[in-house]
């Protein structure tokens, strides 16, 4: 119950100010509408940190993310058995999360006329649409957070939990540096649990929730995230 709760709540808040910095940005009539790419990375930034601090708080492991605890999993530092409680947890968060964003700037999504716009508070959607390309994309940008996680903070890999403050960095760069061809999910539980709210909140003008592109953002991720973890094995244990 101790990894459910601790992991549902770091992932909530992580989504609560992920999502929150995106729909500031793109939505009509908020304060920080057209703020940029540059505003968003750093508030992503900032939501990892919030989510794996407080993870961490209620001694969880601060992964909030199914990609890094698979990678855990294939290095042998988290159970098989608590890999369910670990992703339910993530899952739940990320849900909850997109909820109380939509709570948050409900009037601005009314006036929002851009469904497109609407959508991207949720989840990702590629600058080019092209399923290899995005999927490479999704890939290589979940390997450099395993993998880097796992060199940046060897003491915290050997207990199977994520340091928060260079996890943040880390996040920021992949952003700043390889977020531009799909916006950078690099974790299933960001991207669909938000994606499942987007389709079943009352969202006024929404579109459809693009279920077309959305295993992407976790297919990508899952592999990128084991290869990461194979490679870290491979090279340092």
């Amino acid at each position: 119950m101790q990894i459910f709760l601790s992991e549902f709540i770091g992932t909530a808040l992580m989504i609560l100010f992920g999502g929150g910095v995106v729909a500031n940005v793109l939505l009509e009539k908020s304060k920080g509408q057209n703020a940029g790419w540059l505003v968003i990375n750093f508030g992503w930034a900032m939501a990892v940190f919030i989510g794996v601090y407080s993870s961490l708080h209620f001694n969880g492991q601060g992964h909030l993310n199914p990609a890094v605890t698979l990678a855990f999993a294939l290095i042998d530092k988290v159970q098989i058995p608590d890999l369910s409680l670990y992703i339910t947890g993530q899952f739940c968060g990320a849900m909850s999360g997109a909820t109380l964003v939509w709570l948050l700037y409900r009037p601005h999504f009314a006036e929002t006329s851009n469904a497109d716009l609407k959508l991207a508070v949720f989840c990702n959607a590629p600058a080019i649409r092209n399923s290899a390309n995005n999927i490479i994309a999704e890939v290589i940008g979940t390997f450099a957070l395993v993998f880097c996680a796992l060199c940046i903070s060897p003491a915290a890999t050997k207990l199977g939990s994520m340091d928060a403050l260079p996890v943040a960095f880390l996040v920021l760069g992949i952003g700043l540096c390889l977020g531009g061809p799909t916006g950078y999910a690099i974790n299933p539980a960001r991207d669909f649990g938000p994606r499942i709210m987007h389709f079943l909140l009352p969202i006024p003008g929404k579109r459809d929730s693009d279920w077309s592109y959305s295993w992407i953002p976790v297919v990508g991720p899952l592999a990128g995230g084991a290869l990461a973890a194979l490679c870290y094995q491979w090279l340092v244990i």
